[in-house]
């Protein structure tokens, strides 16, 4: 059986769990009270730390899902997200409109990676 490990582990959740060369990251938010494109950079920024420290990177990330709390803030988002996506390796993605965890976070990211072993 393969070993399963956890990072960033608290009583109700992990960050980030591997298992059999994957990397499977909670949902990322930003800064309660942001702006939709700055709440997406510092969520970016916490994904690429977590894939780092899991042994990957965003060249191999397989899967995307965004929640925004509002579609109105697709725009802005895909620009941050445009410029921080790797272009030679773009994973699947998919985005929606879903009422988040407090009305503060507008932007939640979740992402499935390969690792690099």
């Amino acid at each position: 059986m393969s070993d399963i490990k956890r990072l960033d582990s608290g009583p109700r959740m992990s960050q980030a769990v591997i298992h059999n060369g994957v990397v499977y990251l909670a949902g990322q938010v930003g800064n309660p009270g942001d702006s939709a494109a700055d709440q997406t950079k510092v969520i970016l920024q916490k994904i690429e730390k977590l894939l780092s420290e899991a042994g990957s990177d965003t060249s191999r990330i397989l899967q995307a899902t965004i929640w925004l709390a509002s579609m109105d803030d697709f725009a802005a988002m895909n620009e941050v997200w445009d410029a921080w996506v790797d272009p030679a390796n773009p994973p699947a993605r998919a985005c929606g409109e879903s009422k988040l965890a407090t009305l503060d976070y507008t932007v939640e990211i979740i992402v499935v990676a390969a690792t690099n072993s």
